[in-house]
């Protein structure tokens, strides 16, 4: 076994072929070896050429684009029939966004305590019936520490439901049994949940999902969009965050009768020229400008609920 453990080791040492890379995972329990394509266009060609057939690809974030090339690209499929069909939601009139103007940058300390304190201020209007959504599992304790303070403060009874602490299936059973739960979750809470109604009004993202600069992925095929003479921020990090950025608000309006706030904690998304590109990747809701304007629209759902 050992010598086995061995030659592996080896193997895994040499260099990658073209079109993927290799990275060691370490944890305190184990270390794993990790071999991943940079993408999927020859493995997706190959299966395509061996099973002739209608292949249709379907997805409310295939990319923020008419030409989809968030995954068109990735895959191959620039040659396919593409089509964007719009949602029966009623945007404008059932939800709203907000992009706080005075607010810390996420590169500065405060804005953790930033982020739970406005989020304890609009969840007291609706008594609860809100997510936060992170970036990162690091900001989870303080965001969480800072909201409860915030309510304690302002003599709200919320209940503060953090990722790791249950389960997740758990913790989506309380928050949603009833009203005065807030959700403070991370990665695994930005897609594949459905809380449709009024249980679930209020979506606050603490800052624009970028995809981490130092995993060793997003390095390796920041290096192949260079040696392309692409430019790797446009085409790739502006564009994982606008599908990502459609995944965490895409939580907020589920039904036709669903109505609710999204609120992006994050300046740059309202200061940086990329950011235009990030707001129309977002459904057509109608924004708003102030935390007494986002407090009005809450306190309106609440007095409807």
């Amino acid at each position: 076994r050992a010598r086995a453990v061995a030659d592996l080791a080896a193997r895994f040492a040499e260099e990658a072929a073209d079109g993927r890379v290799r990275w060691i995972d370490l944890s305190p329990q184990q270390a794993r070896l990790v071999e991943s394509p940079l993408d999927i266009r020859e493995m997706l060609a190959e299966q395509r050429q061996a099973a002739p057939r209608a292949w249709i690809f379907t997805s409310a974030t295939l990319g923020e684009d008419d030409d989809l090339a968030w995954f068109s690209a990735a895959a191959g499929l620039e040659d396919a029939t593409k089509l964007r069909v719009g949602s029966p939601f009623d945007y404008p009139n059932h939800a709203r966004a907000w992009i706080p103007a005075r607010f810390p940058k996420p590169s500065e300390a405060e804005h953790p305590a930033a982020v739970g304190s406005l989020a304890a201020r609009l969840a007291s209007a609706l008594d609860g019936r809100t997510f936060v959504l992170t970036t990162t599992l690091r900001v989870l304790p303080q965001i969480a520490e800072a909201l409860r303070t915030e309510a304690e403060w302002q003599g709200r009874a919320l209940e503060v439901l953090v990722q790791g602490t249950q389960p997740r299936r758990a913790l989506l059973q309380r928050f949603g049994d009833g009203r005065g739960s807030v959700l403070v979750g991370s990665q695994s809470f930005w897609e594949g949940i459905d809380i449709p109604g009024d249980a679930l009004q209020c979506v606050i993202i603490d800052k624009l999902p970028f995809p981490p600069p130092n995993d060793p992925l997003v390095e390796a095929r920041v290096r192949q969009l260079r040696a392309e003479g692409r430019d790797p921020f446009e085409q790739y990090f502006v564009a994982e965050a606008a599908v990502a950025l459609k995944q965490g608000a895409g939580r907020l309006i589920r039904t036709e009768s669903d109505r609710g706030l999204l609120v992006v904690c994050d300046p740059r998304m309202r200061q940086m020229g990329y950011g235009k590109r990030l707001r129309s990747a977002l459904p057509p809701m109608g924004w708003i400008g102030s935390e007494e304007e986002a407090l009005d629209w809450l306190q309106t759902l609440a007095a409807d609920h």
